[in-house]
């Protein structure tokens, strides 16, 4: 793309780094009247790339820069237009925290370095620009391209990945970002995090226990329900008490029961209910 001022005046490097600041070269940083300048080819950059990808509205534009914290890659052709140079296109890529779905269907809080806008003018296209520039940031970012996700990408874009960087197998999401299948592979798990479903979507271990417990004590009629748990006595129902954390039980009380109903009712002579009775009696 060309414009009516001298592109090398604002751009010292063949591919330089933006960020919030549209600080392209120290003479940027000392001329305010260059960062306007800079500011018109951002926003003549992101229309052009918004036309090419059919969207209703630019996504990419200087103030939009300045408020978020994205860096963008503009590349140049320093030789072009009679030395005053041409801008090739630029790369936008930042920071977004996902909730991705791996292959298995699980849901995945990640943060990866996104690629949000990538554009290469029409009639510089298919010489090399794009792979050159898709380089550079790798490197500068230090990350690998299956490590990235893609917002909306386009055709032309998916078809560059899978041409320059064998990706081609993508994991379907319900938003508009692409991840592809190494994504959830090779990234450190330190980097990826189960998201649990609602509570409405997982019964409490608490309430299921407190429902086995009912089930067990509607087999029979107290006090001859078995106990609370088949490898558990009475007396170590008795002593048990609640402690921090542990779902609520019922404590039965501390009474032995006749084995069959034929027996006797009267309690054993070494009964501690009985010994408890003569000490009353006495008193």
């Amino acid at each position: 793309m060309e414009f009516p001022f001298d592109i090398n005046q604002l751009f010292s490097e063949r591919i330089s780094i933006l960020d919030q600041n549209l600080i392209a070269s120290r003479q940027s940083k000392e001329k305010p009247d260059l960062r306007v300048k800079i500011a018109t080819v951002l926003d003549e950059l992101g229309k052009a790339s918004a036309k090419a990808q059919d969207l209703p509205a630019p996504i990419t534009s200087a103030s939009k820069l300045q408020f978020q914290k994205h860096q963008l890659y503009l590349m140049k052709d320093g030789e072009s237009s009679r030395g005053r140079g041409v801008v090739v296109g630029f790369l936008k890529v930042g920071y977004k925290k996902l909730f991705l779905l791996d292959r298995n269907g699980v849901h995945i809080e990640v943060e990866p370095l996104c690629v949000l806008d990538f554009y290469i003018a029409e009639n510089l296209q298919r010489h090399g620009y794009g792979i050159e520039l898709f380089n550079f940031m790798l490197q500068h970012q230090n990350v690998e391209p299956v490590l990235l996700a893609y917002d909306r990408p386009s055709t032309k874009l998916l078809a560059f990945l899978a041409r320059h960087y064998n990706l081609r197998q993508s994991v379907p999401q319900v938003n508009n970002f692409v991840a592809f299948e190494d994504f959830f592979h090779k990234r450190a798990v330190s980097q990826l995090r189960r998201v649990k479903k609602s509570d409405g979507d997982i019964k409490p271990y608490s309430l299921m226990e407190r429902e086995e417990v009912r089930q067990e004590q509607r087999t029979l009629p107290w006090p001859f329900a078995a106990p609370l748990s088949p490898h558990s006595s009475v007396s170590s129902q008795c002593s048990q008490s609640p402690s921090a954390g542990s779902s609520p039980r019922r404590v039965l009380p501390c009474v032995t029961h006749p084995a069959f109903a034929g027996d006797s009712r009267e309690q054993s002579p070494h009964s501690p209910l009985m010994d408890c009775c003569r000490t009353r009696r006495s008193k």
